[in-house]
């Protein structure tokens, strides 16, 4: 599933021991990685963006492969919060459609499934969580009002990944049809156009991030694709063409971050050229859709 082609720990590469941040003898005992794992145990899970939530995702970017013992008591307060009783009673139908901010299942379905907890039965609840809430034209939506009838991107994209990632554990058809329901409402508007008149539907979601965290962009909507084997669709292409036109002459690519003074991040990833995550995705979905340079 992940875009890193090698686990951090089987890794010789220099640059996944960049992406790590440092030279260290074993890729696992990197700055990056020390640091994702130094759990924070007084603040909320999804504290932005500085609570387990994001840190699992990212070691799963990361394709960081802790022992299970390094990840388990994150892991269980993630999946506490997200399937109490309490949490999923509050997720209620307005018109027939569940309104909810699936972004938060569908990261920790993603993170779970990627960092080998596919086997517990709370992640499996998330999956049949996500697919009771899923609205009509395959996405999810935590907007109130009565007559909205459209899903979000924001909050579609990391569920769609999520149950791909779910689906890359265990095989489940299920997680992945869904899935690509969701990559098909993606396509039919080419990525990011509105559908009465081809424009741009948000400016930022043709700018790359990393880390996306909850956001949608196209390299988000790419990487559902190229997990799913949809890059070939011909819909694709007006979003290959936006990731193409990031990239500059030295041949990295440029994009903003979502983190900010307020909202510091875990761990630094750098800013436009010198974040070599979004690099790596960039010239990874660029490569599977037979557009390297």
């Amino acid at each position: 599933m992940g875009d890193v082609l090698t686990t951090l720990r089987d890794s010789t590469d220099p640059a996944m021991r960049r992406l790590a941040g440092d030279d260290a003898a074993d890729p696992m005992d990197s700055r990056r990685v020390r640091t994702l794992l130094d759990f924070p145990t007084d603040v909320h899970p999804y504290r932005k963006w500085w609570g387990i939530h994001w840190r699992l995702v990212e070691l799963a970017d990361l394709g960081a492969r802790p022992q299970r013992g390094a990840l388990e008591a994150a892991v269980d307060r993630e999946l506490s919060w997200l399937t109490s009783p309490a949490h999923v009673r509050a997720v209620t139908a307005v018109n027939g459609r569940y309104r909810r901010c699936a972004s938060q299942e569908g990261n920790a379905l993603y993170a779970c499934a990627t960092l080998g907890f596919a086997d517990d039965p709370r992640v499996r609840q998330l999956v049949e969580n996500l697919l009771a809430w899923q609205w009509p034209d395959g996405g999810w939506n935590c907007n109130g009002a009565p007559d909205a009838w459209r899903s979000s991107f924001h909050e579609t994209v990391t569920p769609a990944l999520g149950l791909a990632a779910y689906h890359a554990a265990t095989g489940d058809l299920d997680a992945r049809a869904a899935a690509a329901r969701s990559a098909e409402l993606f396509l039919e508007h080419r990525m990011f156009r509105r559908l009465a008149d081809g424009s741009v539907i948000h400016p930022t979601w043709v700018k790359l991030h990393y880390p996306a965290y909850w956001h949608y962009d196209v390299g988000q909507g790419l990487r559902l694709l190229q997990v799913l084997g949809l890059l070939d669709d011909p819909r694709a292409q007006d979003a290959l063409d936006v990731v193409e036109g990031a990239r500059r002459g030295d041949g990295r690519f440029s994009g903003p971050a979502w983190w900010n003074a307020q909202m510091r991040p875990s761990v630094d990833w750098g800013r436009g050229p010198d974040n070599d995550m979004l690099n790596l995705r960039a010239a990874n979905v660029l490569h599977a859709a037979g557009r390297a340079g």
